[in-house]
């Protein structure tokens, strides 16, 4: 069966640690980050620099680069993007189709009658698995790309030059379509329409998820507790790994159960990216960097739980400058004051917990109001994160 598999494959593995409950946030740094990768890359037998290579690598894309080369000296966010993925020190932007190439390793070829043969598999892993993991990365940065978008309703005259963001934008949307594009190519030649269903509306899922996220911070009547937080980020940062976790074992012929537990573990894990994601800005303690989230973070959110919605409206309004933009230090102050930073760390330890029985997952935990919650020890937030912090919309149809 495929827990026994997990077990096992945690157990070969060298440099699995033992389960804390407080892994998923705490770490020592990009250096450790940098060596769990490496482990992860030597037990699948595939680095991640070579994702997406062939199509990074084409003459159409290698045109765009070409013209995206005009945006030097300019703010437009896409230079960042560029930048991040060919230059990932980090090795944060690629981890999506390694943890892909994982799950596929861990469940190991399926008992049930196949056309599959077990001495097709590289490293434990079929060639149509580490397709999938690529495509993977094709679509997170496709939209990586897209979230890249400006918001030029409010542009002026002193933010920069007009035509190089509707430039920008313009590279943006070319990109990420091309990108897109080629993961629609490769999803056609895995000849399995499960599997194409499943990362179609996966797509959907993200697109949905991004829109959502953009309209949220204005709507009043908005949930505001773990489950609204959780169904919001599912669609945008939890739906893509979720549902390509459980297309790697569809393409082994796995039954049903292993793809629910592989399903449940990619959406857990990317939840907790994405916590550790919205945690960042309000436990950092870098004075020199601007102080800027989303409206839609889970310590927001919590925060709006605890001082109630008319207190939310004056703490907004007082934040509000003569330009009518936000002051983000002022709102970062207000949420750090009350206890939604510390509900927001609570409900991360909660989800690092489960992701150790991925048999035990249950639907999220409802959490006392955060005013009755007592602040845990504060972990030691140190897991770098790619996080985008720049005003966007999301004006592509796919």
């Amino acid at each position: 069966m495929f827990p026994a598999t997990w077990r096992r494959l945690c157990r070969r593995a060298p440099s699995c640690p033992a389960p804390r409950t407080q892994s998923l946030l705490a770490g020592s740094g990009p250096s450790y980050w940098s060596k769990v990768v490496s482990d992860a890359e030597r037990l699948v037998g595939y680095p991640t620099s070579f994702m997406s290579l062939r199509c990074l690598l084409s003459d159409e894309l290698s045109n765009v680069a070409m013209h995206v080369r005009k945006l030097i000296g300019t703010q437009h966010p896409l230079l960042n993007t560029a930048r991040g993925y060919v230059y990932d020190s980090r090795s944060n932007l690629q981890t999506r189709g390694l943890i892909v190439l994982l799950m596929s390793k861990a469940a190991g070829p399926s008992h049930a009658a196949s056309d599959l043969l077990p001495q097709d598999m590289v490293s434990g892993i079929y060639p149509s698995q580490r397709h999938l993991a690529e495509i993977t990365e094709l679509i997170h940065t496709a939209f990586l790309v897209h979230r890249g978008i400006v918001d030029l309703k409010g542009w002026t005259d002193s933010d920069g030059p007009l035509k190089d963001m509707e430039f920008g934008n313009k590279m943006a949307v070319l990109s990420g379509d091309f990108l897109l594009a080629n993961a629609c190519t490769g999803l056609a030649q895995l000849n399995n329409t499960k599997v194409v269903e499943l990362i179609s509306s996966a797509i959907g899922d993200v697109v949905q998820g991004i829109y959502s996220e953009n309209n949220s911070t204005t709507e009043e009547n908005a949930g505001v507790d773990a489950a609204a937080w959780e169904d919001r980020a599912f669609l945008s940062h939890g739906a893509l790994l979720a549902k390509s976790c459980q297309a790697a074992l569809e393409l082994a012929n796995h039954d049903k159960g292993s793809q629910s537990l592989a399903f449940k573990y990619g959406k857990h894990i990317s939840l907790g990216h994405k916590l550790n994601s919205d945690l960042q800005p309000f436990v950092k303690s870098d004075a020199g960097e601007p102080a800027s989230f989303s409206l839609s973070a889970a310590p927001v959110l919590f925060h709006r739980q605890v001082v109630g919605q008319e207190r939310w409206r004056q703490q907004l309004q007082q934040a509000t400058t003569l330009r009518n933009q936000l002051d983000y230090s002022k709102l970062l102050a207000a949420v750090k004051s009350e206890k939604g930073v510390s509900s927001a760390v609570t409900y991360a330890v909660t989800m690092a917990t489960g992701l150790w029985r991925p048999s035990r997952f249950s639907p999220p935990p409802k959490l006392d109001p955060p005013w009755r919650t007592s602040p845990p020890p504060s972990p030691d937030f140190e897991l770098d994160t790619h996080t985008h912090t720049h005003t966007h919309t999301h004006s592509c149809k796919h």
